[in-house]
């Protein structure tokens, strides 16, 4: 059952991401030309964001076919993992935008260049709304870090469109051309923010760190407070992928005998109790074992 709802959410971002690219990409045309005959940075900068979100749109989609793929013997977990690899290059490419941004927009600071202010209304009022639809249409997909990756730059593409309405109006009002590089810098702040954050998140599940949101001490505490269990000790809890956790543990007892009904009690304390479905335990029994002090819960050993 996990697997069917597993490659059901898979479809659901598939779709949602191949939408996405063509709608990101046809736009994208019409932006960039405009943008250069208008001579607006911030609809360039725009452009040139939602040219490189649909490449990086494309490798999501990509990705999500990719994690749909089997096990096989190379690959024992599946292929999840390329759906984490994608939000890791995606966060990164934002990063590399957005210095190219930045660098564009320290040059108009220092020469201005005309710009057709209601040119740059009009198309980036259009990028706004194609934005705001894709945007729309990855929210309604299932969501893990290959999505958030997708949607990250599709918000890059919204605030550069925002910005750009925004610096048109004030340049067809006053003629003040330096609004156009300032709110792109402002623009390029927000997503390098978002960036890191979807980068840190990549990376903790690359080092197979503990899920953000379990608390690995709460866990060996719960496992260790099951009747008939007297300790836990090596406990390792790791993300396979974005949206599957794993667990393995060594746990004692002190008659192995009523192991089967333990380990049924465990795998639904840890599944009701923290979401963790994919579980190994290894029953052994108290004589060969050192049980540490109750202060140890949640280190290396376990203990009731």
């Amino acid at each position: 059952m996990y697997e069917h709802e597993h490659h059901s959410h898979d479809h659901s971002a598939g779709a949602a991401l191949s939408t996405a690219v063509w709608i990101t990409l046809a736009f994208a045309a019409v932006e960039a030309v405009t943008g250069w005959w208008a001579g607006s940075l911030a609809l360039i900068g725009d452009a040139g964001h939602m040219v490189t979100d649909s490449g990086s749109l494309l490798m999501a989609w990509v990705a999500a076919r990719l994690a749909r793929r089997p096990a096989d013997h190379n690959h024992t977990w599946g292929h999840g993992r390329a759906e984490v690899v994608a939000a890791l290059l995606s966060a990164l490419t934002m990063l590399l935008i957005v210095g190219s941004i930045v660098y564009h927009a320290i040059e108009r600071l220092r020469e201005p260049v005309a710009v057709q202010g209601i040119a740059v209304i009009g198309v980036a009022t259009i990028g706004l709304l194609v934005n705001l639809v894709v945007l729309r249409t990855l929210s309604h997909s299932h969501q893990n870090l290959n999505t958030r990756g997708a949607v990250l730059h599709v918000m890059g593409d919204l605030f550069g469109s925002i910005a750009a309405v925004a610096a048109g109006m004030v340049i067809w009002l006053t003629g003040w051309t330096p609004i156009d590089p300032i709110l792109s810098l402002l623009i390029c702040v927000l997503i390098v923010f978002a960036s890191i954050g979807l980068l840190r998140d990549a990376l903790h599940v690359v080092m197979e760190g503990v899920p953000r949101h379990l608390d690995i001490a709460a866990i060996g505490k719960a496992m260790a407070e099951t009747p008939g269990v007297m300790g836990v000790h090596d406990l390792h809890v790791w993300q396979v992928n974005s949206d599957r956790i794993a667990l393995s543990a060594h746990v004692v007892l002190r008659d192995l005998r009523k192991w089967p009904p333990i380990l049924e009690a465990l795998r639904v304390c840890l599944d009701e109790g923290f979401g963790v479905e994919h579980v190994t335990l290894q029953p052994e029994p108290v004589e060969e074992v050192a049980l540490p002090t109750p202060r140890a819960v949640g280190r290396e050993r376990v203990s009731r």
